[in-house]
C-alpha cells in the first residue's frame, strides 16, 4: 500500500500559495484494509475514507467509465491493481493530476509542473468533455490564476466549445452551477469565469441574461466602453476590488440585465432599464437557486443603482423613499451596500476606473441625518397606529430639508 497526496495540495504548494485541505490517493490497498486501521468510509459511489487523527480525505485509487448524462453519469472502479497514473489519468487539468510521494519526490505523467510554469490550463485527456461541470470548473480556476498569468490552452479552448455545442451543460443541475459560480465570484478576478464562460458558449446556455448584455451599446458620453456586456465584466471587476462579499459581487454581475430588453430602436439608450431588469434578477435567481440574501439585494441594486448616481440632486421624499425601499432602518447594512455596487457601476467604465465617488459620502450622510429622527420621541408625543409611521416621515423630511439646504443644494428631482 502506497499513499500519496494528490490534486489542489501539491498544486498550490507548487504556486506558493496557501495550502489549505489535504487529499490523499491509496494505492494498492482494499477498502478493508483501511476499515482495519482505524479508517472511516464516507464516499457512496466510490470508496473514499477519513483519517482516524486528521480527518482528511483518502480515497482509493479508481478508474471511470461514462455510463449517463452529466455529471453524475460515470461507474468507478477502485481496486488495488489500479495504478497512481491511471487513477491521476480521469482528473480535469494536468495541474491537478500531480502527486507526492512520502519523500517529497513529485510524479508528474501528465506533465502538470510543465504546464504550471506555462501557466496553461490544459485538460489531461478526452475524457474531460464526458463530465460537463469541469467547463464551470475551468471557467473558475481561470479565474482564480488570472492574476498569475494562466489562460485556457487552445485544445481545450476547443473541447470545452464543443461540449457547450452538444448540449453537455444542460445536464448540470442549478445546485452545482451555482456552487462553482460562488466560488468564482470569491476569487480576484470573478470577471474571468464569466468571460471563459462566454468564449466557449456556455455563457448564453447557463447565463443568457448576461450573455445578451454583450453587443448591447450604451451612450458614449457615459459609457465610453459602449458595450453593456464589456460595462458589466468591468463593474464585477471593480466590486472585487471593494468588497469580498459574494452578494455585492452578484449584484455588480446582475446590475444592468435590464439593458438587454431594451428594443434596438431605443439604443444606445435604455430608459426604465433598472425596473425592467427587476424581473430578470429574480428569475436568474430562481433558475440557479440562489440563496435569498444575494438575490434580494441583487434585485435593490437593480432597481435603485441608478438613482445613487444622481443622489445630490434628489428631493427629500425621494431620499426617505429611497431609505425606505431598502430598508436602512431593519437593515443598515444594505446601505453600504448599494454604494459600493453603485460605485462599482460608475468606475467599471473605460478610463473612469479610479474616478472618485462622492455620492457614496452623501448617502451616508443624508442617512445619518434621516436616523437621528428618534423613534422614541414619537412614541413619547403619544403617536399610535399609523400616525407613529406618518410622523415618523414628516419628521425625517424635515430634518432631510433641513440638511440639504446646509449642504446648500437645490432640491431638484434627478
Amino acid at each position: 500500500m502506497k499513499i500519496y497526496l494528490v490534486g489542489g495540495a501539491v498544486r498550490d504548494a507548487l504556486l506558493h500559495l496557501p495550502v489549505t485541505e489535504q487529499d490523499w490517493v491509496v494505492v494498492g490497498a482494499t477498502p478493508e484494509q483501511l476499515l482495519d486501521q482505524g479508517y472511516q468510509q464516507v464516499g457512496r459511489d466510490f470508496p473514499v475514507f477519513l483519517h482516524p487523527v486528521s480527518r482528511e480525505e483518502y480515497a482509493l485509487a479508481r478508474t471511470e467509465r461514462k455510463s449517463g448524462n452529466g455529471y453524475t453519469g460515470f461507474e468507478c472502479h477502485a481496486a488495488p491493481d489500479v495504478s497512481l497514473e491511471q487513477d491521476l489519468l480521469r482528473r480535469d487539468l494536468t495541474i491537478n493530476a500531480i502527486a507526492r510521494d512520502a519523500h517529497g519526490t513529485l510524479i508528474d505523467p501528465y506533465h502538470g509542473v510543465r504546464d504550471l510554469n506555462d501557466r496553461v490550463l490544459r485538460h489531461v485527456s478526452d475524457a474531460f468533455s464526458e463530465d460537463p461541470l469541469r467547463v464551470l470548473r475551468v471557467a473558475r480556476f481561470a479565474a482564480r490564476f488570472a492574476h498569475l498569468g494562466f489562460t485556457v490552452a487552445p485544445e481545450t479552448q476547443a473541447l470545452m466549445q464543443q461540449m457547450a455545442a452538444d448540449g453537455e451543460l444542460a445536464h448540470l443541475t442549478p445546485e452545482r452551477v451555482w456552487k462553482e459560480t460562488e466560488k468564482a465570484l470569491l476569487t480576484q478576478d470573478p470577471q474571468v469565469y464569466f468571460q471563459v464562460l462566454r468564449d466557449c458558449g456556455a455563457l448564453k446556455v447557463l447565463f443568457p441574461e448576461v450573455d445578451r448584455l454583450f453587443g448591447v451599446p450604451a451612450p458614449a458620453k457615459w459609457h465610453p466602453e459602449i458595450d453593456t456586456g464589456i460595462h458589466t465584466l468591468m463593474t464585477l471587476k471593480i466590486a472585487a476590488q471593494l468588497s469580498p462579499a459574494v452578494d455585492v459581487r452578484f449584484s455588480a454581475l446582475s446590475h444592468d440585465l435590464g439593458k438587454g430588453l431594451t428594443p434596438p430602436e431605443h439604443w444606445p439608450h435604455h430608459p426604465g432599464h433598472g425596473p425592467a431588469g427587476v424581473k430578470l434578477v429574480d428569475e436568474l435567481c430562481r433558475r440557479l437557486r440562489v440563496p435569498n440574501p444575494v438575490r434580494d439585494l441583487a434585485l435593490l441594486v437593480a432597481e435603485h443603482h441608478d438613482l445613487i448616481h444622481t443622489i445630490n440632486r434628489l428631493r427629500p421624499e425621494t431620499l426617505l423613499k429611497l431609505f425606505d425601499s431598502i430598508d436602512v432602518w431593519r437593515k443598515p447594512q444594505r446601505l453600504e451596500q448599494m454604494i459600493i455596487t453603485s460605485e462599482a457601476d460608475a468606475r467599471g467604465r473605460t478610463g473612469l476606473e479610479n474616478n472618485p465617488y462622492p455620492q457614496g459620502d452623501y448617502l451616508r450622510a443624508a442617512c445619518h441625518a434621516a436616523n437621528s429622527v428618534s423613534i422614541k420621541e414619537v412614541l413619547d408625543a403619544g403617536f399610535q397606529g399609523t400616525a407613529i409611521r406618518d410622523e415618523l416621515r414628516r419628521r425625517r423630511i424635515a430634518v432631510l430639508t433641513d440638511w440639504k439646504q446646509q449642504q446648500q443644494l437645490l432640491p431638484v428631482e434627478g
